[in-house]
């Protein structure tokens, strides 16, 4: 909220453990509410397995790239547009009441996904459930930061980026445990609309947020819910702060209005919202021009591109991804009020550059080592099986490997003594490919057999590692902290379109830029955006630890520079921001 300690005793985790021991209803609070990031976090990683078998049972998207894309990226087209009104529905309503409505339309475009008789059917479930998690992408963060104590408030947003990769992680398992059950994608996409119910119910039972319930003069409901939150000796002091803000506001709001156009051109015109908008948007598009949902909504298609054939391995490969992504995000929770949340990044994005580089090279050389073709084994299945664009070749087919028929858009038979020997390059059909299993062979469509395809599944692993704690939590913390409270829907709502916008963009793009790139030039040119957004990170976005709302917008006043590029001068709270 807007007052309080800034510091704590010691590290912010520990004062959020001692803290929501003394008063678990703000747990309570923060739990119900990062639901909604388990929905986005589910709705991320489960598309990547069910895609494998929605291409097995519709043989269109398996043919068109293009078609897989507009499945995994619908959703994100959903997201801009919820996470847009997202921002006016939460002023006008409330946040609870945002919450509830995303619920309702996430649990509907599961159900209608889980029952689609065809891809255009899917397409729909998919923007259906994306305007769901627009909404509750950034609802969710704003409901907790308003819903806890400035002294923990970086801890407790921490639980939603949890839950995102708690989700992450479960829709992995539930993929897993129905690769065999009829059905299969079905049920993975169907099963999306329970996390979606069990919010509904929570949140029936909980409070608005209270900063809301003042600006809308009711005021004794909010001083009732933040007696619950904090100290008797603390809540005079809150409420102080809260009419200070409102009447702001109030203030602005006669001067730019209270439509949803008047207050982003009102937020865009002044200059500490600017600033702040800069910082925030800044770190959503580099959170996702790093990369990270090509590895989420993909992950199982990039681990066949490294040389796991199987839909099953791939699946059960993605959980490391996938569990350390979890991981990671507990570690934020400990560190991110202690070390602070631009440090966190910066050291976050160091890790990243490197990792898609070495993933760059690994690809590289994956590619370069791939099993040559046999003709002698193309031929063995029959003329008609062999690969058009092999045939053809007549002089330069001894130079092909498996690289070079899989670029021709057909698929890789291995020997069947070794995955590693010459190999088929054959018609890319079902038909097709049941003969080459037939006869105890592996059936390559997405990628090469390769010795360094372990090397790839590490380096993704690390990737998430260094992603997890920094860029994959911290963004989000930064975005409900940095705006004055009378811009925070506004703001809020601006960075996540912006966030879902660069999402779109990844997301359509990726298996088309694998296809012009390879994978080495792919992971390359993240790593190039990813330097990039090292350099706005470092240049834009302030510290904003244990700051209080007020002392943010004086970081913001004059505009913030990096502690290298000030002169000399007294310490103030700008310095804190380094």
């Amino acid at each position: 909220m807007e007052a309080g300690h800034s510091t704590a005793e010691k590290t912010e985790f520990t004062e959020c453990w001692k803290t929501t021991w003394r008063t678990p209803y703000i747990m309570r609070l923060a739990l119900s509410a990062g639901i909604g990031g388990l929905l986005f976090g589910y709705d991320t990683g489960v598309i990547s397995g069910a895609l494998l078998y929605i291409r097995d049972d519709f043989q269109q998207v398996d043919k068109k790239t293009w078609l897989q894309e507009t499945i995994v990226s619908m959703a994100v087209a959903g997201a801009i547009f919820g996470a847009a009104v997202g921002g006016w529905i939460n002023d006008r309503f409330g946040r609870r009441k945002s919450i509830l409505l995303a619920d309702v339309v996430f649990f509907f475009g599961a159900i209608v996904m889980a029952i689609a008789p065809a891809p255009w059917v899917i397409i729909i479930g998919r923007i259906l459930v994306g305007l769901g998690v627009g909404m509750a992408s950034m609802t969710s963060p704003l409901y907790i930061s308003e819903a806890s104590p400035a002294r923990i408030r970086g801890a407790l947003v921490s639980t939603n980026g949890l839950l995102i990769t708690g989700g992450q992680f479960l829709s992995y398992l539930i993929n897993l445990a129905f690769t065999h059950v009829k059905g299969t994608w079905r049920w993975m996409l169907g099963v999306a609309g329970l996390p979606a119910l069990v919010q509904f119910f929570l949140m029936m039972f909980l409070p608005e947020s209270p900063r809301w319930l003042y600006r809308q003069n009711r005021k004794e409901e909010a001083r009732e819910i933040l007696a619950k939150i904090y100290p008797p000796h603390e809540v005079d002091v809150e409420i102080r702060a809260l009419e200070e803000s409102i009447e702001a506001e109030k203030a602005d709001e006669t001067v730019i209005g209270e439509n949803i156009f008047a207050k982003v051109k009102g937020a865009f015109s002044n200059p500490v919202v600017r600033r702040g908008l800069y910082a925030g948007i800044t770190v959503q598009v580099a959170q996702q021009f790093v990369g990270i949902n090509t590895v989420m909504y993909y992950s199982p298609t990039i681990v066949q591109f490294a040389g796991f054939a199987s839909n099953k391995t791939a699946i059960a490969l993605s959980l490391i991804t996938s569990g350390l992504n979890a991981v990671g995000s507990i570690v934020s929770m400990g560190f991110v009020d202690r070390f602070g949340r631009r440090r966190l990044m910066i050291i976050s994005m160091f890790g990243i550059i490197f990792c898609l580089v070495i993933l760059s090279a690994v690809f590289w050389q994956a590619s370069i080592h791939s099993p040559n073709i046999g003709s002698l084994e193309s031929l063995h299945f029959g003329s008609n099986s062999t690969c058009s664009a092999y045939t053809a070749a007549v002089d330069d087919a001894s130079s092909w490997n498996c690289m070079s028929c899989l670029q021709a858009k057909c698929a890789f038979c291995a020997d069947g003594e070794s995955e590693y020997r010459p190999g088929a390059c054959l018609v890319s059909s079902k038909e097709v490919g049941r003969m080459c299993r037939g006869e105890s062979r592996t059936w390559f469509v997405n990628g090469c057999p390769s010795r360094f395809g372990f090397l790839a599944v590490v380096f993704l692993g690390l990737y998430i590692i260094f992603y997890s704690p920094g860029m994959g939590t911290a963004p989000w913390i930064v975005n409900s902290e940095i705006y004055p409270l009378r811009y925070r829907g506004t703001g809020g709502g601006i960075a996540a379109v912006s966030n879902w916008c660069s999402n779109l963009i990844v997301s359509e793009t990726f298996l088309t830029l694998t296809e012009a790139l390879g994978s080495s030039g792919t992971f390359l040119l993240f790593a190039g955006f990813s330097l990039i957004g090292l350099i706005a990170i470092y240049f834009l976005v302030p510290e904003t630890k244990g700051l209080q709302i007020e002392e943010v917008e004086k970081v913001l006043q004059e505009g913030y520079k990096p502690k290298f590029f000030r002169g000399k001068r007294k310490k103030s709270v700008k310095d804190i921001s380094t």
